[in-house]
């Protein structure tokens, strides 16, 4: 899964910040969780609407952006 068809940002949709396609759920929360030390699950399960693949793909997409930094 690319992160383009995980992550989108339209401004109609939480002021435009980029959200996990299909919900109202900011990206930057899931990077709060993991910051905070909270463990994936409790973001899904806090989070339903978006999908172990969708939070996935989102972590190996910025984890290749970091090492090419």
């Amino acid at each position: 899964m690319k992160v383009k068809a995980v992550v989108v940002g339209d401004p109609e949709i939480m002021s435009g910040a980029p959200c996990f396609a299909g919900t109202r759920v900011p990206a930057r929360t899931l990077i709060g969780y993991i910051e905070g030390g909270d463990p994936l699950d409790d973001f899904l399960e806090d989070f339903s609407t978006v999908t172990r693949k969708q939070a996935m793909a989102f972590l190996e997409g910025a984890s290749k952006r970091m090492a090419a930094a």
